[in-house]
């Protein structure tokens, strides 16, 4: 599907105001792989991303009347799918138990960097295995450029916690890195 220009992005925008499912839907479609790729990086698995997506664009329905139409649409969008995510977050941590993932990585050799490829979807791989409080303040502040204040008010938790989550998110990552990388420097290369 082809992207659509700004007025065929205004038409459409101007269609979901008027609650047309046909506006609707292409609004949805349009939109769909940038809003899922957001939702992936806050949640653990890719249902509990589409059920964050669908959540959004029920607020972007319910809301477009309050878009500006003269404004990038995309950040606007952007915002809400972040807060749907922080929502789901808030609705959801007291289901979930809290990992030790410093448990699972093992002993490594602290490293400020580590040299190897790793694409976007491996990276979100690795950050939904994060416990949600630490994909949560990572997200919002590497990702999203949230300040530490203002993550501390989203999630109602101090800003001591959300720097301490984010050192520990960033630790529990870079051991998680070496050890794949280890790994595939202990493998046979077959030529």
């Amino acid at each position: 599907m082809k992207s659509v220009n700004d007025q065929e992005l205004a038409n459409i925008i101007k269609g979901c105001i008027k609650w047309q499912r046909k506006s609707q839907k292409a609004l949805y479609q349009e939109f769909y792989a940038y809003s899922l790729s957001i939702c992936l990086r806050f949640a653990d698995h890719r249902i509990e991303a589409e059920e964050m997506l669908n959540d959004g664009f029920l607020k972007v329905f319910q809301n477009i009347s309050t878009y500006e139409i003269d404004k990038e649409f995309k950040p606007w969008l952007r915002k809400i799918m972040v807060n749907t995510a922080i929502n789901h977050y808030h609705k959801n941590k007291r289901y979930k138990q809290t990992e030790n993932l410093e448990d699972r990585i093992g002993d490594f050799a602290q490293k400020e960097e580590i040299n190897g490829d790793i694409n976007y979807k491996e990276l979100v791989q690795l950050v939904q295995r994060l416990s949600p409080q630490y994909r949560t303040v990572f997200n919002l502040y590497v990702l999203e450029g949230y300040k530490h204040q203002e993550i501390a008010e989203l999630l109602d938790i101090t800003e001591g916690t959300s720097k301490s989550n984010l050192a520990k998110a960033k630790k529990v990552l870079q051991g998680m890195l070496e050890k794949i990388f280890l790994n595939e420097e202990d493998k046979p290369i077959v030529g």
